[in-house]
């Protein structure tokens, strides 16, 4: 697929994604979200890259929210299909991929916006960041994911006054409701979720991946979570990963893991 609204960068077993639509402030439209699909897949697929940055290009904004101009007219069948389909492949997609995903949140992440950063393993914001669900003032809810997670992250009844008042807050009050896990300058953003990345990758990529995968089972209503987590340790006794970094320990090395 030839990507107009994003580009990827990879480095250092890094691989970094832009969407890249500055004149409308990034906001996702039907084209940019399966260009977004086909850049997570091909990430996730690929055995070099540890882990996944996103972020938005200029300085304004990460996502500043859907494109409203293509579904105004929407009728409710219309309005239901495009929920279930963004987030099935999209933000679903996003929080259960294998590979970790840190949102590098550059300014403006409002609505679709918000969405996808929350749907993201973690979340760092810049100084200049403005986070917040402002659909109710256009007359409809969050419809891809955000009634759910941002309550699983900042707690009901904050998430209830920030959808309900449509309000945005700044990076130091995220970080103090937990929903991102660090704020920084503009300059600094991109290089921390860097450095951050880096320890990352220092790790078994197999073992996080079973991380990731029991973490999230605790949120789900119809899923044991104390269960997966017996289900993943014990399949991780099974992996090359798990007998090298066993054995690096004993020997007092620096594990080298096979990602098998």
């Amino acid at each position: 697929m030839d990507f107009e609204n994003i580009y990827i960068e990879e480095e250092n077993q890094i691989g970094t994604i832009t969407i890249d639509r500055p004149q409308k402030l990034n906001a996702l439209n039907k084209r940019t979200i399966e260009e977004l699909h086909v850049a997570f897949k091909e990430l996730d697929d690929d055995a070099q890259i540890k882990v996944i940055i996103i972020t938005g290009s200029g300085e304004k904004a990460f996502v500043a929210g859907a494109d409203i101009s293509e579904f105004a007219d929407f009728s409710v069948s219309e309005a239901k299909r495009l929920s279930a389909e963004g987030q099935e492949r999209l933000f679903d997609l996003v929080e259960n991929l294998s590979t970790p995903v840190i949102a590098a949140i550059n300014g403006f992440a409002l609505g679709g916006g918000l969405e996808l950063a929350m749907a993201c393993h973690f979340r760092v914001a810049s100084t200049n960041a403005k986070m917040g669900l402002p659909e109710v003032s256009l007359g409809v809810i969050p419809g891809y994911g955000g009634t759910q997670r941002l309550p699983q992250l900042i707690g009901k009844g904050r998430a209830m006054e920030l959808i309900m008042t449509a309000g945005m807050i700044d990076g130091g009050t995220a970080v103090e409701y937990g929903l991102v896990n660090h704020v920084v300058s503009p300059e600094e953003l991109l290089p921390l979720c860097v450095k951050i990345a880096g320890r990352i990758s220092n790790n078994s990529s197999v073992a996080i991946k079973h991380a990731i995968k029991a973490v999230n089972a605790g949120f789900k209503y119809d899923v044991d979570g104390y269960a997966a987590e017996i289900e993943a340790f014990g399949t991780c006794f099974g992996t090359d990963d798990f007998k090298e970094g066993t054995s690096a320990f004993l020997e007092k090395r620096k594990a080298d893991f096979p990602g098998s």
